[in-house]
């Protein structure tokens, strides 16, 4: 017998072929495309209804240029690190740390020698700093999870620790103002009345979406969140797949550290809390399945502005931040129970 061949029991045959068969175009991807186009047109009528009640309760001041803007750049930050959260989801995973990864960067992008290399040099280099140490944060979850074999829950609740009380350490619990002049300068403008991090997230959504649904990186993401036993069959190196996706995720922490930090003028350990469980409820809500298999950037980034704009209504009307969790826990719920029928109803055709 050749080296190269695989002998595959007798038993097994009909599951392995039933996982790797093309999928029938009539039979299953037309009512996927059918279901998250449903979905889509879903969130922007729930998107409509909440501007509608904004613009009852909130009048012009709601509608206002700038409370719009305001929405836009709340979202932007979040936006980032949900669609690097996509990716993860989609491919069967979780990431609990992007939160604190992201006030982490902000930290040590703020240290005296950064901030000192930066004036001395470019401010590149206080961006640079920030995307190396999220994207660093989130190879080290991904060589834990594909080479370790640590669940990713363990693993990135881990690092969510790990990267807040070194954040603690590096800051010594102080805030560290930016003192880049140029960099405040060149992030804080706009350019055609939208603010740069609205644009800076305008740009990864779209880069996010020719990457999900364009890509081999897509189909390969998508391939190992449906089986991964099927897609290692097909010749996709999961683990090192595995480990680029949450690398990715960690890379879109540092970017939103960037924009983070070009909000505040600032970096804090504190940045971020809490945080990467905004992400997971936008994604979920987005369509984004739990189990992974199937993610949506559009999906992602409706979720991301329908939470941005219900928190606005919800201050615009003095609710405090009480109320505000208790209504997003209540859309979560909702989410995830909706998916679970749709799953349902994709599975029986």
């Amino acid at each position: 017998m050749s080296g190269t061949e695989a002998v595959v029991p007798t038993g097994e045959t009909s599951t392995v072929e039933r996982d790797l068969r093309p999928v029938d175009s009539e039979q299953k991807a037309a009512p996927t495309f059918q279901l998250s186009l449903g979905h889509s047109l879903g969130l922007v009528l729930a998107l409509v209804a909440l501007i509608a009640l904004g613009a009852a309760t909130g009048g012009d001041r709601f509608l206002s240029l700038s409370n719009m803007t305001t929405i836009l750049s709340q979202a932007a930050v979040i936006g980032v690190i949900s669609i690097g959260v996509t990716f993860v989801i989609t491919a069967g995973g979780i990431d609990l740390s992007v939160g604190s990864v992201m006030g982490l960067a902000t930290v040590w992008a703020t240290t005296l020698g950064t901030q000192a290399m930066a004036n001395d040099l470019h401010w590149i280099v206080l961006v640079l700093t920030a995307l190396a140490v999220g994207a660093g944060a989130g190879l080290v979850n991904g060589i834990i999870i594909a080479y370790g074999k640590v669940v990713p829950f363990i693993a990135t609740l881990a690092m969510l620790v790990a990267a807040r009380g070194f954040a603690e350490i590096i800051s010594g619990r102080q805030t560290q103002i930016v003192n880049v002049p140029e960099f405040t300068n060149a992030f804080r403008r706009s350019i055609l009345g939208v603010p740069v991090i609205v644009w800076i997230f305008i740009l990864v959504a779209v880069a996010g979406w020719f990457l999900l649904n364009r890509t081999t990186f897509g189909r390969r993401t998508i391939a190992v969140g449906g089986n991964a036993e099927a897609a290692r069959l097909a010749g996709i190196k999961v683990k090192r797949h595995t480990m680029l996706v949450f690398t990715l995720a960690g890379l879109c922490a540092g970017i939103g550290a960037v924009m983070m930090l070009s909000r505040t003028t600032a970096g804090s350990s504190t940045h971020g809390s809490l945080m990467e469980l905004d992400a997971i409820a936008a994604v979920v809500i987005g369509g984004t399945l739990l189990v992974g298999g199937r993610g949506t950037i559009v999906g992602t980034v409706l979720g991301v502005i329908i939470f941005a704009v219900l928190t606005n209504v919800l201050i615009q009307n003095n609710l405090d931040q009480s109320v505000q969790a208790l209504v997003t826990g209540g859309i979560i719920v909702g989410a995830v129970l909706l998916q679970q029928r749709f799953s349902r109803e994709a599975k029986r055709r």
